[in-house]
């Protein structure tokens, strides 16, 4: 059973549309068996039990284009250990914006995308995705004013989602606890590197991607760890040889134990 982000065809006259979405049975039935549903459309934030800042740790999770935060609620159903009782998740939705590979239709967007299948060489939208970034950071901000160690913070995405994940952790002034890019790309030039602080250097990137990604290709992936190296920083780049654009349940299992081995106690 995996996590399938579907790439969905609309057809709007003779135009091909791209949405990358979950969509299949699998995930509706951990959706509803979850046991705190969300009734609220549009939620910003899906709050964990937690009655105290000691401990506490905050995982923001970023979908891909044309999906939204409700429908990637279930993922956190693959944190059950212990050392998630206090944690705070937050599954945002994208602003509905033009997008140029749709021949702009108007669907979640957290930035532009001009071209599918995305390559390393694709045009890239950087004052869109810096834009993105500043809502990001809001998010982040809030959180740490309320009483979470930035060490605790940890952003992960899908796809789009992915490629902010990883503007966003970059551009961060602190350390985070990681960020966690899946299928995704990195959405800016080289040239963004002198913006990246000293403390965001630390922050520890994990990086998944499926070889049969036939939407954000494999090499689009690959490009990742060498521009963070060249960026000074640590990047764990796992391969899924069978996998398409889509998540695994052998991913978020890593990504649960990734996470966990690196929040930090408070005591």
């Amino acid at each position: 059973m995996k996590f399938s982000m579907k790439e969905s065809l609309w057809l709007l006259k003779p135009i091909t549309l791209f949405a990358i979405t979950f969509t299949t049975a699998s995930l509706l039935t951990l959706f509803f068996s979850s046991q705190q549903p969300q009734q609220n459309p549009s939620p910003q934030m899906s709050i964990a039990s937690s009655s105290s800042s000691r401990g506490r740790s905050f995982v923001l999770w970023l979908h891909g284009l044309g999906d939204s935060g409700p429908a990637n609620e279930p993922i956190k159903t693959f944190f059950s250990s212990p050392e998630f009782k206090n944690t705070t998740w937050a599954f945002p939705s994208a602003p509905s914006n033009p997008v140029s590979c749709n021949y702009g239709a108007i669907m979640p967007s957290w930035f532009d995308i001009y071209e599918m299948p995305v390559t390393a060489e694709s045009p890239k939208d950087e004052k869109g995705v810096l834009r993105a970034v500043q809502n990001v950071h809001a998010m982040i901000d809030k959180e740490v004013a309320a009483g979470t160690s930035p060490e605790n913070i940890f952003v992960c995405g899908f796809s789009q989602g992915g490629a902010l994940t990883l503007a966003s952790v970059l551009l961060y002034p602190r350390t985070l606890g990681g960020g966690a890019v899946f299928s995704g790309w990195v959405p800016f030039n080289s040239s963004i590197i002198e913006r990246i602080s000293p403390e965001a250097k630390k922050t520890h990137i994990l990086w998944s991607h499926g070889i049969a990604d036939r939407t954000v290709l494999f090499g689009a992936g690959q490009a990742g760890p060498p521009f963070l190296e060249q960026a000074g920083m640590r990047c764990e780049f796992k391969a899924y040889p069978e996998l398409g654009h889509s998540i695994s349940n052998e991913e978020l299992r890593s990504l649960e134990s990734w996470i966990r081995t690196r929040l930090q106690s408070s005591s």
